[in-house]
């Protein structure tokens, strides 16, 4: 846990920060408040790191403010860094500088190459890196913690996939509560999620996906309560881009028994500070992964029960099925079947042959989306998707 600063009321407060970014923090050596004229001034004091010598910061709490914000832009491009030493293509954030002005919640920088992403899922995460810095000024992470106690009780996500495959003799079924997607634009018109999660459920999927990023898949966290709150029983994933550990419990406090963590996006240090968090909160984590660099890294964290082999190369938007084969061959199917790790097969299923594929290859449970919610009657889809009636 770090420790970062915040000005309010011309005070100096240090309280503990829950980003999963690394953070530089800065000491403070010395704090002084005083109150003249009723006016309150702030002066902090700083140190940097000793080889290079120190810095002082001597100005108002609105300065203070954005030099923070500064830093903050800093040290997120050192993630980019630490990052791609891991083989992480996607940065975090645009690397040609921070902005010279805020206005409100809008960063104003300049387009030009260096800050243009190289794809989508890049657009994604730096779109989603905006997005939740301004939810969480919003709603900061104790208001978060105290609507967890109204949450409604986790439920066995891995326990629901396990119980699927040996009763059916298939992979559990993680069916995808989806609107859209980036790469095939609306995917439904008439758009009931719980309608559509309600026949998933009756067609026998085990869990449920549902969407809640806004911008790129029309989902919402609406959708999430909405299934929640209307009695589906089935275990719920959020599906969400995931790059800040306030997005567990705020994923939490809407209803969520898993998370999607990616490794194409996240550092090491960041996954497995959130399987701990998630583990702290009862919460499920899915980490997916799509090539063998990111299969060897996820491999080296401790406490992973469930990993998902995504087919879709998640840069060009490219299906190949046989990711799953090739991924789960050798000694990394020998390792995951040694620790009892549950593979999940994600993306480009949409017949009964697909999933006889994977479930060859050593998968106990498949999410799909796409092939069955783009049925008129999507629980029948999931009949179509396995070749027979699955249903309890």
């Amino acid at each position: 846990m770090h420790e970062r600063q915040s000005v309010k009321s011309g005070h100096f407060h240090v309280f503990p920060s829950f980003s999963s970014n690394p953070r530089t923090t800065i000491p403070p050596t010395q704090v002084i408040t005083y109150r003249k004229n009723s006016i309150f001034t702030l002066s902090v004091r700083a140190q940097v790191d000793p080889n290079e010598g120190s810095a002082t910061i001597a100005t108002s709490g609105e300065s203070v403010v954005e030099a923070l914000k500064v830093k903050e832009w800093e040290v997120g491009m050192f993630h980019n860094e630490v990052a791609a030493t891991q083989g992480i293509r996607i940065r975090r954030r645009p690397p040609t500088g921070p902005p010279n002005h805020y206005v409100g919640p809008f960063q104003f920088r300049l387009q030009n190459e260096g800050n243009t992403p190289r794809n989508i899922l890049e657009e994604i995460v730096w779109n989603k890196d905006n997005e939740v810095a301004q939810l969480k000024e919003r709603k900061p992470l104790i208001t978060i913690s105290k609507a967890l106690g109204n949450a409604p009780p986790v439920r066995d996500f891995i326990g629901a996939l396990r119980a699927a495959n040996e009763r059916t003799g298939l992979p559990g079924l993680i069916a995808e509560v989806k609107k859209a997607s980036p790469s095939r634009g609306i995917l439904r018109e008439n758009f009931d999620p719980v309608e559509i999660a309600q026949s998933y459920e009756k067609g026998g999927a085990a869990c449920l996906s549902v969407l809640t990023d806004e911008k790129y898949f029309k989902g919402s966290f609406e959708n999430l309560e909405l299934i929640r709150n209307a009695g589906v029983k089935c275990p719920l994933l959020c599906k969400e881009f995931i790059i800040d550990a306030w997005q567990l419990y705020y994923a939490r406090s809407k209803g969520a028994d898993a998370v999607l963590l990616i490794a194409a996006v996240l550092p090491d240090l960041d996954i497995k500070y959130m399987v701990k968090i998630c583990k702290l909160l009862g919460l499920t984590a899915l980490v997916e992964v799509h090539d063998e660099m990111e299969f060897d890294r996820v491999l080296g964290i401790e406490g992973v029960e469930l990993i998902g082999i995504n087919n879709r190369n998640l840069e060009t938007f490219e299906l190949d099925i046989s990711t799953t084969k090739k991924l789960l061959e050798g000694e990394r199917g020998k390792i995951i079947r040694e620790r009892n790790i549950i593979m999940v097969g994600e993306s480009g299923l949409f017949t009964p042959e697909d999933i006889a594929y994977v479930q060859e290859a050593g998968v106990k449970a498949v999410l799909v989306g796409e092939s069955i919610v783009k049925q008129s009657d999507p629980g029948k889809g999931i009949s179509n998707l396995f070749g027979k009636d699955i249903s309890v």
